[in-house]
């Protein structure tokens, strides 16, 4: 005869809250550190969720990680990143996106709805991974790292796959920061048609508002809403993506893509914050942990993930990073001259 189920108690959960402890510790200590790093730089472009990887897996590099770090470093992967897709959706208002006109809207769409599955079909060609192209082109699509942590909670792919998708966003959005407010005078664009643009096509928000600042205050702050737009795809998206996912999956077989329920959280967040009912503290308060919460997510990443998996990928994702950046810059441009 089968044990009934013993439900939770006071003394089973601190065992797990003990358990989980070290390891979620660790990830946050790597990801306030980041942060530090990021501040003391005085460079607002440098992503401390990259910088939380790279010391996650310099760690990793260093040292084999213990068995009794692993509960928390999985619980920050799911649980922790998850909370802050959630929190994400606080900074964005129907408001602010309504404000940009339609044509703008519309460009955020395509961006989004053209470069993803344009990446994933190159990364058939180029011979790469299907789940490491998935994060590329939600990555480059999207909006940068948060898309990629996100995305593979669909995707499934592995530690490495996350890594070096975070790896090569990372390259390609710096390039288009440093080379966009040297191509717009070549370009002959406006300050609206050059926030545009950059709000249509580069990756990480941080990266899109700093290019757009070099237009000035209509380009910033058209960049910017932009930029948002795109964002709030981030939800769709990953359901889109799920679905697929599973289609694919054997019937009656393992689902491999649990429903994001995230994402549903996300527009809910959106939602709540359009009815301008949310205190400003409360939004600036996400404002300041969601980075902490997305670096310690990403840090857990790089505490398991192997260097040399990492370094045998070779160098067709990047070619792949290189050819999305590409395409998606030239959808926002042509958007952003007709719009």
């Amino acid at each position: 005869m089968a044990a009934p189920l013993v439900p939770n108690t006071p003394a089973s959960s601190l065992s797990r809250a003990t358990g989980i402890a070290p390891g979620l510790g660790l990830c946050v200590l790597l990801a306030l550190l980041a942060i530090r790093v990021r501040d003391a730089s005085g460079l607002a472009a440098l992503n401390p969720v990259v910088v939380a990887l790279v010391a996650g897996i310099a760690l990793r590099t260093a040292f084999r990680l213990p068995v009794w770090l692993r509960p928390g470093t999985a619980f920050a992967v799911r649980p922790v990143l998850r909370a802050a897709i959630v929190l994400l959706g606080l900074q964005v208002t129907a408001g602010q996106l309504l404000s940009i006109g339609g044509g703008a809207l519309a460009l955020a769409f395509c961006s989004v709805a053209l470069t993803v599955p344009f990446t994933i079909w190159l990364g058939g060609v180029l011979g790469v991974s299907t789940p490491l192209a998935q994060l590329i082109g939600t990555g480059t699509g999207i909006c940068g790292a948060s898309a990629i942590v996100a995305a593979n909670q669909v995707v499934r792919g592995k530690q490495e796959d996350v890594a070096y998708a975070l790896a090569v966003i990372t390259l390609c959005g710096t390039a288009s920061l440093l080379l966009y407010p040297e191509l717009a005078p070549l370009l002959g664009l406006g300050p609206r048609a050059y926030g545009l643009w950059a709000g249509a096509s580069i990756h990480e928000v941080v990266q899109a508002v700093g290019a757009a600042a070099a237009g000035g205050p209509i380009s910033v702050e058209t960049g910017t809403i932009t930029k948002l737009a795109r964002v709030v795809l981030l939800a769709p998206a990953v359901l889109a993506l799920g679905a697929w996912v599973r289609r694919g999956q054997p019937k009656g077989g393992h689902l491999g893509a649990p429903m994001p329920w995230f994402a549903f959280g996300f527009l809910a967040m959106v939602a709540v914050a359009s009815t301008g009912m949310v205190p400003p503290a409360a939004i600036g308060g996400s404002k300041q942990l969601v980075p902490l919460m997305l670096a310690a997510s990403v840090a857990a990443l790089g505490l398991n993930t192997d260097l040399r998996a990492l370094h045998a990928q070779g160098v067709r994702p990047l070619l792949l990073g290189i050819a999305a950046s590409v395409f998606v810059s030239l959808i926002g441009l042509i958007g952003a001259l007709l719009a």
